[in-house]
């Protein structure tokens, strides 16, 4: 193998062994400069060889890194691994250039199919996505191995290996002398450092590396030494080192194998960074990315992105900044003595500049930038499950595109295209792929809206693959899954929220199974807790029938019949409870009357009238002195939101429960299930001064030793109302409340006092002034002629403006 004079030439024959590190952009144009110069007949590269015929692939139009060779064991899809390459990968680099030149790439690494089935005899080896070579967790015996790159940098003077990298490879020209000089450097530093390794290394790698070299040897037979390998620079010493076929051969007998099958998936930055869990990714992609793509001026490119980036989030960023922070990274770097800034620098350039010092729009950088949400593309032509192929037809139909940065998409289930992405979501969470999680709408309330946070990330094709085993397409998944779900299912709960969730994600064939099942343990179970819980849930689905058109006959009647049994056993089981067994009773009773409220009077026929029912339930519940003060409380609560109770009766009943005879701890009780847990008591309080004034005067009866003990439960009812409703009861309680019938003189009126409060009136004649278009001269006259109000002393016109103060 010959290149240009002194650049590509090698001393002695054997292959080019080109050591990198995975994810280097640095390595990735010396491994690109290398292959220029040495032009290699064939290129060998580290990677699981089931993937040697989908490297063609590399080079079609639509392949978009970053990607993933995704391998999963056919029998079981979960068991999974992953090989990212990103563009800036010394790797994918390598297969672009063989693509390129027409030259063969290869994969020279352990089979995929013995890598699964040796990690699934390996307990301690369950990372379902990482790279073979450094996805695992630290060899305590192992210090070297586990961060070679570490312990370079320290012998080399540095605390920082990322930083040290930098400083000698990253920041290295491309057309630095000789282009195999890296390499030849770097062999030589883990060479140094393979001879701490205890037996010559692990286990496993030493099965990797006997793999490796028959596959070089293969190669070299039917291409002489015009043989390129780029592999992880720590295997490049085993690639050196003479052994014989047989002795390798001896480490590969009898091995555990499995099928496999693998594809190309999308990635994303985020899961190549060490935050999102990639045991052999970097800190930093995006910037990374930037390096390798930057043609020339990094620092000022980098430096102009950020503050593209910064502007976009209304921060005044101008070009003065820019160019005072590249000026503050190059003074950096030239202090701690760097060939060029580096990401430390830029960054305490932006924090210092651009961000007045805070962190907080530096975390923004760092998780744009830094870090980023490039998600990239694979071709349709690409190996994919069944399923895989049936959701991806539906995401382009629906034009729902798989995106790695987190976005909200607000549906109109009225609308025909809106409804099915709502149940393609929905089919999906079912079967375990969670592309979109449901969340709060802003805009609505009503049935007909839903709202989903949206995110795609890479190991979703790993729960894509493993949902194929229960069909072929995602509604025929879908059904199966919900079924097996149903059958499986241990509680009463899990199968009325299944019920639900079919309804959402319209799987007829799959709701009459579901059905049959809760019918079943909903006769079987005695317990009001879990009935309460349940039907909640059913009557949701009613609704959500309603909106999408499904036939729900079977599920009301279901509702009803799980209705009727909550009504007969609720009252029995509210008695003597302790504290917070009625606290979640009190919650049990809201539902199951929000529930009832929801199922209406011809949801169940054959049922009667469930609404009057439940209303006889509540009635009984607030008149039993053995159900708690916060069971009571709420059952006259919702009786009176119900209009089944006279507000004199519910007064009548406060006055009961607030009597000197009850202990305060009960009656503090009895307010709360009245007024509070965010049922808008606060309200209630402040149109109806008579409940108030009850509330008021149990309070300051309330005898000193005892008052401790109610003040914790009081806060917390009256904590949850919301600021202004707060300050009305705090004036109403200042002012004192009327009493009703005339007892106190004037007319009588709740909130009004018997006199004019002429201070008050005075402090709002200035808008009065300003809606009338009064001047100044006239403001005098009106003003004086307030003031002689509040002395008896007016004329007519003073009259008619106090009249409208009033």
């Amino acid at each position: 193998m010959t290149g240009a004079d002194g650049a590509g030439r090698r001393a002695g024959p054997g292959p080019l062994l080109l050591g990198v590190r995975h994810h280097g952009p640095g390595s990735a144009r010396a491994v690109r400069a290398a292959l220029e110069a040495a032009r290699p007949r064939v290129v060998l590269i580290e990677g699981p060889p089931e993937a040697d015929p989908l490297i063609p692939l590399a080079a079609h139009e639509d392949m978009r890194p970053p990607v993933a060779l995704l391998a999963h064991a056919v029998d079981e899809p979960g068991r999974s691994a992953f090989w990212p390459l990103a563009e800036f990968s010394p790797e994918w680099v390598a297969v672009r250039w063989a693509l390129e030149h027409d030259v063969p790439a290869r994969f020279i690494d352990l089979p995929a199919a013995h890598t699964l089935a040796w990690r699934t005899e390996d307990p301690q080896d369950d990372t379902p996505e990482a790279d073979p070579d450094e996805g695992r967790e630290p060899d305590p015996a192992s210090d070297v191995r586990a961060d070679p790159l570490a312990a370079l940098a320290e012998a080399a003077g540095h605390d920082d290996p990322e930083r040290w990298w930098e400083d000698v490879v990253e920041h290295r020209g491309a057309a630095e002398g000789d282009a195999l000089a890296p390499f030849t450097a770097l062999e030589e530093a883990m060479g140094a450092l393979r001879e701490t390794e205890p037996d010559g290394g692990r286990d496993r790698d030493l099965v990797r590396e006997a793999y490796m070299r028959l596959q070089v040897r293969a190669a070299q037979r039917e291409f002489a030494d015009d043989v390129a390998v780029v592999c992880g620079a720590w295997h490049v010493p085993a690639l050196r080192r003479k052994a014989t076929a047989t002795a390798d051969r001896a480490l590969l007998k009898g091995l555990p194998r499995t099928k496999v099958d693998m594809t190309w998936v999308p990635w994303t930055h985020r899961r190549l960074s060490r935050a999102g869990g990639y045991g052999a990714g970097i800190d930093s992609p995006g910037w990374y990315g930037h390096l390798f793509g930057a043609p020339d001026r990094p620092v000022e490119r980098w430096l102009t992105k950020v503050a593209g980036l910064l502007r976009e989030e209304d921060r005044i960023v101008s070009s003065a900044h820019v160019i005072e922070a590249v000026r503050l990274a190059e003074t950096l770097a030239a202090m701690r003595g760097r060939p060029l800034p580096g990401l430390s620098e830029t960054t305490d350039a932006v924090r210092a500049v651009m961000c007045d010092g805070s962190d907080v729009p530096l975390a923004l950088v760092h998780d744009r930038l830094v870090v980023g949400d490039v998600l990239g593309e694979v071709p349709p032509e690409a190996p994919a499950v069944p399923l895989q192929r049936d959701l991806t037809r539906t995401q382009r139909r629906l034009r729902l595109k798989p995106e790695a940065l987190e976005r909200e998409l607000e549906l109109d289930l009225r609308k025909e295209t809106d409804a099915e992405r709502g149940r393609l979501l929905h089919r999906l969470r079912l079967l375990g792929i969670g592309w979109g999680e449901p969340a709060a709408s802003r805009g609505s309330t009503g049935t007909f809206r839903e709202t989903w946070r949206l995110r795609w990330e890479p190991e979703l094709s790993v729960r894509v693959a493993e949902a194929g085993v229960w069909g072929t397409t995602v509604l025929a998944a879908a059904t199966a899954k919900a079924e097996a779900d149903a059958v499986a299912a241990q509680g009463l709960a899990e199968v009325t929220a299944l019920a639900e969730r079919c309804l959402l994600a319209e799987l007829p064939q799959a709701l009459p199974t579901v059905m049959r099942i809760l019918a079943d343990r909903a006769a079987l179970d005695t317990d009001v807790g879990h009935l309460a819980q349940a039907l909640p849930a059913l009557v949701r689905s009613l609704r959500y029938g309603d909106v999408r058109g499904t036939d729900t006959g079977a599920l009301a009647e279901v509702a009803a019949g799980l209705a009727e049994r909550v009504f007969v056993g609720l009252p029995p089981a509210c008695a003597a409870l302790d504290a917070d067994a009625a606290e979640e009773m009190r919650r049990h009773v809201d539902a199951v009357h929000g529930a009832v409220a929801l199922l209406g009077d011809e949801s169940a026929p054959g049922h009667g009238d469930l609404r009057a029912r439940w209303q006889s339930v509540l009635r009984l519940l607030s008149g039993r002195d053995t159900v708690p003060g916060v069971i009571r409380g709420r059952a006259v609560r919702l009786l009176l939101d119900d209009g089944a109770l006279a507000a004199d009766e519910a007064a009548r009943l406060m006055g009961l429960a607030l009597s000197p005879g009850t202990p305060p701890p009960d009656g503090a009780a009895w307010i709360e299930g009245f007024v509070g847990g965010g049922s808008g008591g606060g309200m209630l309080l402040v149109h109806d001064e008579r409940l108030l004034g009850l509330v008021d005067a149990w309070l300051t009866g309330v005898p000193a030793d005892a008052f401790t003990d109610v003040l914790p439960l009081l806060r917390r009812t009256f904590s949850a109302y919301e600021r202004g409703v707060r300050r009305t009861l705090g004036e109403l309680v200042r002012r004192g409340p009327e009493r009703v019938g005339g007892a106190t003189a004037g007319s009588g009126t709740p909130g009004f006092a018997a006199e004019l409060d002429t201070a008050r009136a005075d402090a709002v004649l200035p808008v009065v002034r300003l809606l009338l278009g009064l001047d100044a001269a006239d403001a005098r006259t009106h003003e004086a002629g307030s003031t002689a109000a509040g002395t008896g002393r007016h004329d007519a016109d003073d009259n008619d403006l106090v009249g409208v103060e009033a």
